[in-house]
């Protein structure tokens, strides 16, 4: 049975059941092709006060619910997603513009992080303190209250579900704002896993929407806690707005990771991993090789090594072709990438490969003579951009991939490990991958950056989701009532 009908959701946002958004609808749109798959409907700042009003009711009432309950809940949504895996990896093919390889493993990764979210419940949720009184002293986790989530569309069912999934598992309610531009992969599809493994009604909310959907979400009094995924920039509005209202806001940011190429690696095998880094999914993800620092003695053979890759690579539509990279989300992504690069084309870098484009399908693309202040090294391009820069030492290595305000990945290919590991001592970032490009994930790791990149890890790994999704309640207990002189 089909899991997902645009007839259910055309028009509506989910809040319980699928029912009619106050701001109209929208059409969900196929990068590939520009083919209007469905419609869905476009939330308001209304919808958002009454999301939230019926989702703070809830949550009492999930909370107090059995551990096993809860757990039983986000099992049967991990065997949900894998069950109509077909069917929701057509969905992120074709409204993200994933390669289908792409698309797997984000049903991998999201059905991993229902299951370990289904380990919270039963974690142990305190400690016994000591206390010079005579009393029993514990602090205990208790659930944040309403969570709001808001996701991206690089790559919608994971960074939705990751913080979805254990925000409810620890007994909050949910309500999750999906990019508008894959509303149905980042959003609906978990309105109706959700649905079906058995969450009561009210509990999670999918609220498709604008920056006016957002900023409600932020402000609304009855959500304590927001879980950002996205650009810098408008991480840093929502922390502020955050803030304002005295609120936590969990950011997992921008990157322009590097990819360090010591004068001991293998070169056939760090191409391969240099291609992977920064051409995966069209270079749109946060934690993309957006830097690739080569050691002098390699460099001109990794440049054109990499560029002949480049070039082999087949670009397409992944509905149609096996195709090695998609289209970019949509006609502004792509401009800014090519802006980006012709920027530093202007400034003397040199195309080894790519640099054009037919449609939002951009080719794979190798800079050569590559300088620091070029926009395509210097920015997170968020595009299949690889700028190749040379280093003669482990110190210039080491203080080329610092000089970034970004601090989310960093990938070190060597011979030696240990010397790696040093290396990396000397270098702020989020993760660390020796011997392997930046690009990695599971679901029971911490993930996040620091800098421009976010807050650190708190997406990810059972001690991270309790600390961003739970409030710390002091408890003390005697076994009468405490004296005083007056």
């Amino acid at each position: 049975m089909s899991l997902l009908d645009p007839a259910r959701f055309a028009g509506s946002i989910f809040s319980g059941g699928w029912s009619p958004a106050e701001g109209g609808d929208y059409g969900v749109i196929e990068p590939a092709t520009g083919k209007e798959l469905a419609r869905i409907g476009r939330a308001s700042p209304g919808d958002v006060d009454r999301a939230a009003t019926r989702a703070l009711d809830a949550q009492r009432a999930w909370a107090a619910a059995p551990f096993e309950e809860r757990a039983g809940v986000l099992r049967r949504a991990g065997d949900l997603i894998g069950a109509h895996a077909e069917e929701i990896i057509d969905w992120i093919v074709r409204e993200s513009g994933s390669a289908k390889g792409k698309a797997g493993f984000e049903i991998w990764v999201a059905t991993n992080e229902c299951y370990e979210a289904a380990a919270l419940p039963s974690r142990p949720y305190g400690e016994l303190l000591v206390s010079s009184a005579p009393r029993l002293s514990m602090a205990r986790r208790r659930p944040a209250g309403v969570v709001g989530v808001i996701s991206p569309f690089n790559v919608p069912l994971i960074l939705s579900i990751r913080s979805v999934a254990p925000a409810l598992a620890l007994g909050n309610a949910v309500i999750l704002k999906p990019d508008p531009r894959t509303s149905v992969c980042g959003g609906a599809v978990l309105a109706e896993i959700f649905a079906q493994a058995g969450l009561p009604e009210g509990v999670f909310h999918v609220l498709p929407g604008g920056a006016d959907v957002g900023e409600a979400l932020v402000v609304h009094p009855a959500v304590r806690v927001i879980s950002f995924t996205g650009s810098t920039r408008a991480g840093r509005a929502v922390g502020e707005l955050a803030g304002r209202h005295l609120k936590r806001a969990h950011l997992e940011l921008g990157g322009n990771s590097a990819l360090v190429v010591l004068d001991d690696a293998d070169l056939d095998q760090a191409v391969t991993a240099g291609a992977w880094g920064s051409f995966f999914h069209q270079g749109q993800v946060c934690m993309t090789t957006g830097r690739h620092l080569v050691h002098e003695s390699l460099v001109g053979a990794y440049g054109e090594a990499l560029a002949a890759k480049a070039r082999t690579l087949p670009v397409g539509d992944p509905a149609q072709e096996d195709v090695a990279l998609g289209p970019v989300i949509d006609e502004g992504q792509r401009d800014r990438i090519h802006s980006l690069v012709s920027a530093s084309l202007e400034l003397g870098a040199k195309a080894l490969a790519g640099a054009e484009f037919d449609g939002l399908f951009y080719r794979p693309t190798v800079l050569g003579d590559v300088t620091v202040q070029m926009p395509a090294y210097a920015e997170e391009v968020f595009g299949p951009v690889a700028p190749v820069l040379s280093f003669s030492s482990l110190e210039e290595a080491a203080a080329l991939a610092a000089a970034s305000p970004y601090g989310l990945s960093l990938g070190i290919l060597t011979a030696d490990p240990l010397k790696a590991l040093a290396l990396a001592e000397q270098i702020p970032s989020g993760a660390v991958h020796i011997n392997d490009q930046t690009i990695n994930d599971e679901a029971q790791i911490p993930f996040g950056g620091v800098g421009d990149s976010g807050t650190g890890a708190r997406f990810g790994g059972a001690e991270a989701n309790i600390e961003a999704f739970t409030e710390t309640q002091w408890v003390t207990m005697r076994s009468d009532i405490a004296p005083y002189p007056f």
